[in-house]
């Protein structure tokens, strides 16, 4: 038989959504494990939003949508955006998806030719480097370090451009570290863009959840020669715990966002009509279960990173936003674990989740082998049990 695409046999399978599966089945078969691998939101979608939805299945909103989204819905996120960020956009600005990972994937196929370089600041959740390959790009990593608060310099990313460079991919608050960037620091990391010609896909899906009274700043508000370039991407599930009703969308000047459209009609079609239906509820109603929310996770988050920095051998900085930490295991490197050499992160989350039955996501698919992933979108009687048994695990082992 002739051989499969290369392209598609080059693409690593997803390391949260693998961890995911066997925590699950490990469960399924009655083991006691305690999952922290999967970024999604522990609370049930709000009950106003599942009636929406109900209510879209009962009044018939079961046919074919416009591929870009029903109107009312993007209007509907037209006035989110204009609320939350002081954005001005028109429904010809708007396209909504099957999720905010397909919007980053015909964001991508909007803009890549065969060799296009994209720029990725890591660690970076592990798709984006996966999605350029499928596209037919070439992802850059820049790693950014703890030191740096995990974020990157305009001097990192003028060093990184060269003429084959035409995208920046930015995460902000960042899977995996919860880190924010300013508005200053985005404004000199826009600069640089700015005058190298690069687009921004500007992934601001968590941008709902920051801590300690910070504020947001969308990459697309910093001016006009800014927005123009700037592929905005956000969605229902983090901030509204919609992970499954799969509603994404892409704010975009029309250039853009009619190439997209075109894509969209030739393979998805249309997003869930009864989905999008909930999904208008959740962004254009009052937005007092996100603020719930977001208050729970940042009352987790602080017990998560006190605890987890007062236990030896580990430590974390403190995120700005998002639902996740990211833990440092260098103390632990080159150390024996219940009879295995901790040579990364890999042999780390292999050990943990065999022996301290908890399972967290190695980041050496994120850019970094030295750090382990905790998502605190989880109940804080498992975020407790979790931590007892990281301390109870490394203490057993004579660290």
């Amino acid at each position: 038989m002739k051989e499969l695409s290369r392209i598609a046999s080059a693409v690593q399978a997803s390391t949260t959504l693998a961890l995911d599966a066997l925590y699950k089945e490990m469960k399924a078969r009655g083991i006691d494990v305690i999952g922290f691998a999967a970024g999604e939101p522990d609370f049930p979608t709000p009950d106003y939003i599942k009636y929406a939805g109900i209510a879209g299945i009962v009044n018939d909103q079961t046919k074919y949508t416009p591929a870009v989204g029903t109107l009312e819905l993007r209007r509907a996120i037209c006035y989110r955006l204009r609320e939350d960020m002081g954005l001005e956009y028109a429904p010809a600005n708007i396209v909504v998806s099957s999720g905010a990972k397909h919007c980053l994937y015909v964001a991508l196929r909007a803009l890549i030719n065969p060799g296009d370089e994209v720029i990725i600041p890591t660690p970076a959740w592990v798709t984006y480097t996966e999605m350029v390959k499928m596209v037919g790009g070439i992802p850059v990593t820049i790693p950014a370090t703890e030191a740096e608060q995990f974020k990157l310099t305009p001097e990192k990313l003028e060093a990184a451009i060269n003429d084959n460079s035409k995208v920046l991919m930015l995460n902000n608050p960042s899977n995996p570290t919860g880190m924010l960037y300013s508005r200053e620091e985005l404004e000199a990391i826009a600069a640089v863009c700015v005058k190298h010609d690069l687009y921004i896909i500007s992934d601001e899906i968590y941008y709902g959840l920051l801590y300690d009274g910070r504020t947001f700043t969308s990459m697309a508000a910093l001016g006009e020669e800014v927005r123009e370039r700037t592929i905005l991407i956000n969605g229902v599930s983090k901030s509204y715990a919609m992970t499954g009703w799969r509603i994404g969308y892409i704010a975009a000047d029309q250039r853009i966002t009619s190439v997209i459209a075109k894509y969209l009609s030739h393979s998805t079609g249309n997003a869930s009509a009864p989905a999008q239906a909930a999904s208008m509820a959740a962004v254009y109603l009052p937005q007092d279960t996100v603020e719930s929310m977001r208050r729970a996770f940042e009352e987790r988050r602080n017990y998560m990173v006190e605890r987890m920095n007062s236990i030896p051998g580990v430590s974390c900085l403190k995120p700005e936003g998002a639902f996740y930490v990211m833990m440092n295991i260098t103390k632990l490197l080159g150390k024996t674990l219940y009879g295995r050499v901790i040579r990364n992160a890999d042999d780390f989350a292999d050990v943990f989740l065999e022996k301290g039955l908890v399972c967290v996501v190695p980041c050496t698919g994120f850019g970094d082998s030295n750090f382990v992933r905790w998502s605190y979108a989880a109940s804080m009687k498992d975020i407790t049990r979790g931590l007892d048994r990281l301390e109870k695990f490394l203490r057993e082992a004579g660290v």
